[in-house]
């Protein structure tokens, strides 16, 4: 089989990825691996546990590939404000809002299973893209073509590989791409409740001194969802103890504005590890990464996967070029994409992974020069106008 570009990983980012390019004309294959039959009475979640806050980045990206628009948007919630608090007697405290930001909204939380379902609708409706189930097993290039061998025997040559598939990414492997792993022995631990006062659009994050950082998301009517990023050992007693328990924990959070809170059923909960992983590259003869292949960063900020929607508008709009359109392969095109991905990666980085630090300091003089700064940076509008905008995607 021959074909333009071959998406290895079928998560979301590969498949936003496979679809833009074959929408911009380019023969796609990408590869799915076997799923296992779900057991007859599984009885999916009434809503999902992983959430993304997408921003105008990710939203304009998934409007131009016609994907925003088939996602159910009764079950997307706009998030019009964000207040950021500290813990203790002289907790810091800063607030944004969308109003000042001069955007519609900073970030539309949005469940996976909504986003993948209109993914997969879209791609059974592109003629460009061929959806091929097997798994890659070995990856050889040469000046002209990647050469992928499936587990099945069958070969396949491409132009392009995209290596979409995750923080343990085969590709990246295969390419022999080093990598930068820092493990933060912290765990997101994730559910979702029901609130007794409206969210009014508006996100709660809280810095702890010991217990890492609590995010409360607003869903679509009175219902927030968790992401506490929690030390291992906090993290197992989250997981193992009641719902209940761990709702009474959120109600009593200092400020928190959203009344007494109660597990939506079914209850579920689950644990993500978390950990910094840079790729020493972002490509290779043939190959580009994307996603959680190329960068991991902390949920602190809620933009792991704006990354991964930034990589693949950037690399699209390479693509689109004369040059590619010839060769989408070639070194020029790819050397482009990676300088065209560093800062936006770097900075990203360097904050989430710096906040984390910063937060988890047990250090008196650290606790209390950080929550001066937020107190700080709440009364200082431009430099507050400039966050903002860059973390709601907008380049002003």
């Amino acid at each position: 089989m021959h074909t333009d570009i071959c998406v290895i990983g079928n998560g979301t980012i590969g498949k936003a990825a496979a679809l833009g390019l074959a929408q911009a004309g380019y023969r796609v294959a990408l590869l799915c691996p076997p799923q296992p039959n779900k057991p007859a009475n599984a009885t999916p979640a009434s809503w999902d546990l992983r959430v993304y806050a997408l921003n105008a980045v990710a939203r304009d990206l998934l409007m131009a590939i016609k994907v925003w628009d088939a996602l159910d948007a009764s079950r997307i919630a706009a998030v019009d404000g964000m207040v950021v608090s500290g813990e203790g007697a002289q907790a810091g405290k800063i607030a944004f809002d969308a109003y000042g930001a001069h955007v519609a909204a900073l970030a539309w939380i949005v469940e996976h299973r909504n986003l993948d379902q209109a993914l997969d609708a879209a791609l059974r409706f592109t003629p460009n893209v061929t959806l091929v189930t097997d798994v890659a097993a070995a990856l050889r290039v040469d000046a002209h073509f990647a050469h992928v061998e499936l587990a099945s025997g069958a070969q396949m040559t491409a132009a392009l590989v995209i290596g979409a598939d995750g923080a343990h990414s085969w590709v990246r492997n295969q390419c022999q791409i080093g990598i930068d792993y820092r493990p933060y022995e912290q765990r997101a631990v994730l559910s979702n409740f029901d609130c007794s006062a409206d969210h009014q659009g508006v996100a709660h994050q809280w810095f702890t001194d010991n217990d890492g950082i609590i995010a409360l998301l607003p869903l679509p009517g009175r219902r927030v969802s968790l992401v506490w990023s929690a030390p291992d050992a906090l993290a197992s007693t989250l997981q193992d103890e009641s719902l209940a328990a761990l709702a009474q924990r959120l109600t009593a959070l200092p400020g928190q504005p959203f009344g007494q809170l109660q597990p939506m059923t079914p209850e579920c909960v689950q644990s993500v590890p978390l950990a910094l992983i840079r790729a020493h590259q972002l490509v290779a003869p043939r190959v580009a990464l994307m996603g959680d292949a190329a960068h991991v960063v902390h949920p602190v900020a809620g933009h792991g996967m704006n990354l991964g929607f930034g990589d693949v508008a950037a690399l699209m709009t390479l693509l689109a070029e004369p040059d590619a359109q010839r060769d989408c392969g070639n070194a020029r095109t790819l050397a482009s994409y990676a300088r065209s991905r560093k800062e936006d990666i770097l900075m990203m980085q360097l904050a989430t992974d710096g906040l984390q630090r910063l937060f988890s300091s047990q250090f008196a003089p650290v606790r209390l020069v950080r929550n001066l700064g937020l107190n700080l940076l709440d009364k200082l509008p431009v430099i507050k106008r400039r966050l903002m905008s860059h973390a709601a995607g907008v380049r002003r």
